[in-house]
């Protein structure tokens, strides 16, 4: 892929920028800092576990913002819009640690055999001569970025390690020299810091690329070649030149290479990588599938309907990208400490430098405290204590079938008290039938086919199952004119110059049609039977009932499961519905849900998720277009990946296959990841709270202090990648 441009979101303009060269928290508030005094720029977030900035402006700012971070002490460029790979600085990474490892060990093992009585210690031109390359040719890279930082009049993690290694290692070159090499000396203090440092850095890094694993499988999953149709002749073209509307040929064993609907044989896909689902699922003529899945067993030709950037796989990866670039609410706290944090630890180590010295009279040993407190405050781990658990559980999350598009729903999934869903579509089949179609003085023939004129146009679900039952019955009829939809009422047109409509029974109600009492008893039925119902009305100064239609729709499987998970977690669950009130509360009692609000319009779903979050987090679970206000009034979103292109862009959690046992998988994901976020931050923390008193007090030595630092980083990206376990209760 070419270099990611602004992506422009109305008036305003989103700014994706890699960064390079951050190394804890204090830098990433400098560099938001930076970019937030660009004229234009209205915010900015910087994600260190990801690398990234994510700038929001008014205007184009694309050449400002990276000056801007250049100017900071850090490199910047527009960020490649493909899933980043290892750089080849790895391996001269590795080299470099090897190498630091090489010349610090034998720095090391006369102070390890010391306790012993062992005293082996090295001439003083032999220490220097190991200590020096560590020091300045394997340590330089956290000299240039102290100088960056110092220039930029700010702090980072390399400016304490430059100046606490810099102190022993100078104090111990003067030593020798004024005591002719007699003296004890701690050049093993120097290179052991910076070794610690070094391998504790590669072994964050190697961790934090784990946590990018499952964006590069689904990214793998993009064939680069496909075979188009044309005029009748295969042609093999890269995946790039297909165009939408290209009829494309895929073999038993291959990856389909786009998203298209099957014209043309029959399979089955597998589509695992992409939703989650586990059992291959059937593709015949008129079937959707999705560029990346499988081709279990069949030839079969597909018509493109989605290329490139527009497929549902780009689209996850760019979701998933989105949410690990993001930052959650919590960071804050962490942005606030790390603003601060630098220049309170230089003067800290001050202190301890000016106190011992001046108390005790030992000048050797308030610099050795004094450098201890430096290397031991490293804010490493508090950088990378969210984004690491968030990078962690959303890649999780999306190997399961569940799309996070944003670290707030993320983070506020875990407090999710209330549940609301829509029934048609999300708790339901979303397919439902004609079962019962009464009519009221005319034939049941003129009353399917006065209601399929009417709904010829519609793709409704309710409309759809009319149309069929008129088909199944070879019921012909011509389009209705002057169709209008109502929304949550039903919908109006004429017919044979007469105004006829479908209305709901609210509808029905509010117009007073005439005619329905003679099928109460068959309308009481229906509802406690659970069915929806519709009426064909023949409206004037006197609307009059010609007919009800009964539908019915059938519960998902593994709703019930899922209602009963949510309840075991201590979550209240509520159905939102336009049905009427049997209807609704009929579904809700088959599979034990608590609360029904029927009859509600689809403007007013919103309104009830509103008066819902009042006593608790809310989430909202829908698949339609009537279901975006309610899923955007929600803490938390959820949508169907088998409904609307609307609801998925308004939720933050998307769900990439149809069944509702995802809803609980997402938030005990949530729960998780929160709870490892908490981890995370208590250790990076208590590193920090426990570590620099003891620095300070003498009590630890700086070898000990840089093991600790390098061990923070490397322990709560690896408790993060603990995420990677997770399993559902079906795996």
């Amino acid at each position: 892929m070419s270099a990611a441009l602004p992506r422009l979101q109305g008036a305003a303009t989103t700014l994706d920028l890699k960064v390079e060269g951050m190394t804890c928290a204090s830098c990433v508030a400098r560099v938001e800092k930076a970019l937030r005094r660009v004229p234009g720029v209205t915010d900015a977030s910087v994600n260190l576990a990801t690398e990234t900035a994510t700038v929001s402006a008014s205007q184009p700012v694309a050449d400002a913002a990276i000056a801007a971070i250049r100017k900071a002490g850090y490199d910047a460029a527009l960020r490649d819009a493909a899933v980043p790979q290892r750089s080849h600085a790895a391996s001269r990474d590795r080299l470099e640690v090897i190498a630091a490892v090489i010349l610090t060990l034998p720095l090391v093992v006369p102070m390890v055999a010391a306790p012993f009585g062992a005293q082996w210690m090295l001439p003083a031109w032999l220490q220097v001569l190991l200590a020096t390359p560590v020091q300045f040719a394997i340590g330089g890279r956290f000299y240039i970025s102290a100088f960056k930082a110092v220039r930029a009049r700010a702090g980072n993690m390399d400016l304490l390690v430059a100046l606490g290694t810099s102190a022993a290692y100078f104090m111990s070159v003067y030593l020798a020299i004024a005591s002719r090499g007699e003296a004890h000396l701690y050049f093993e203090a120097s290179a052991v810091v910076i070794t610690l440092v070094r391998v504790g850095k590669w072994l964050e890094a190697r961790a934090k690329h784990q946590t990018t694993e499952a964006l590069r499988a689904l990214a793998a999953l993009r064939p680069a070649r496909a075979r188009v149709i044309r005029d009748g002749v295969e042609h093999e073209l890269d995946a790039g030149a297909v165009a939408v509307g290209d009829l494309v040929a895929v073999k038993p064993g291959e990856r389909f290479p786009v998203d298209g609907e099957v014209v043309e044989g029959a399979t089955h896909a597998d589509e695992s990588l992409i939703t989650g689902e586990s059992l291959p699922v059937a593709k015949g003529p008129g079937a959707r599938v999705t560029g990346g899945a499988m081709n279990a067993e069949g030839r079969v030709v597909v018509r493109t309907t989605a290329v490139g950037a527009e497929t549902t796989l780009a689209r996850i990866i760019r979701g998933v990208e989105s949410a690990q670039a993001a930052k959650a609410p919590i960071q804050r706290l962490v942005d606030r400490v790390s603003e601060v944090f630098v220049p309170v630890i230089v003067a800290i180590a001050l202190v301890t430098l000016l106190a011992w010295g001046f108390a005790a009279g030992d000048w050797e040993a308030a610099t050795l405290n004094a450098v201890a407190v430096l290397v031991i405050a490293c804010p490493c781990a508090l950088g990378l204590a969210t984004p690491a658990a968030i990078m962690a559980g959303t890649g999780v999350a999306a190997r399961h079938g569940i799309l996070i598009k944003d670290a707030e729903a993320l983070e506020l999934a875990h407090r999710v008290r209330i549940v609301a869903f829509d029934k048609t579509g999300t708790l339901t089949e979303g397919k439902p039938t004609l079962v019962d179609l009464v009519p009221i003085g005319i034939e049941r023939a003129e009353a399917l086919r006065l209601a399929a004129a009417l709904q010829s146009g519609s793709e409704h679900p309710l409309a759809r199952a009319v149309l069929a039952a008129a088909r199944g019955e070879a019921v012909e009829f011509a389009a209705a004119s002057d169709v209008r939809a109502m929304a949550g009422r039903g919908v109006v047109g004429r017919i044979d110059g007469r105004t006829l409509a479908i209305a709901s029974g609210r509808w029905a109600d509010e117009l007073d049609v005439i005619g329905r009492e003679v099928l109460a008893e068959k309308v009481r039925r229906s509802q406690a039977a659970g069915r929806t119902f519709s009426w064909l009305v023949e409206l004037g100064a006197d609307p009059r009932a010609l007919a009800l239609l009964a539908f019915g729709d059938p519960v998902k499987p593994g709703v019930a499961d899922l209602v009963a998970e949510l309840h075991r977690l201590g979550i209240r669950t509520v159905l939102l519905s336009g049905d009427n009130r049997g209807a609704a509360q009929s579904a809700a009692a088959d599979v034990g849900i608590d609360e029904v609000r029927a009859e509600v319009l689809p403007e007013d779903k919103a309104a009830v998720v509103t008066e819902l979050r009042r006593a608790g987090t809310v989430a909202m679970v829908g698949d339609g277009i009537n279901d975006a206000p309610a899923l955007a009034a929600a803490d938390v979103g959820i949508a169907m990946g088998t409904g609307t292109d609307v609801a998925m862009h308004t939720a933050g959690i998307t769900l990439m296959r149809g069944d509702p046992r995802l809803v609980a998988e997402a938030l005990d994901i949530s729960r998780r990841t929160y709870a490892k976020i908490r981890q995370n931050l208590f250790w990076a923390f208590a590193y920090n709270v426990v570590g620099i008193p003891l620095a300070a007090l003498g009590w630890l030595s700086p070898v000990i202090a840089g093991a600790a630092m390098a061990f923070s980083s490397v322990s709560v990206v690896t408790n993060a990648l603990l995420l990677r376990r997770w399993r559902n209760q079906k795996g």
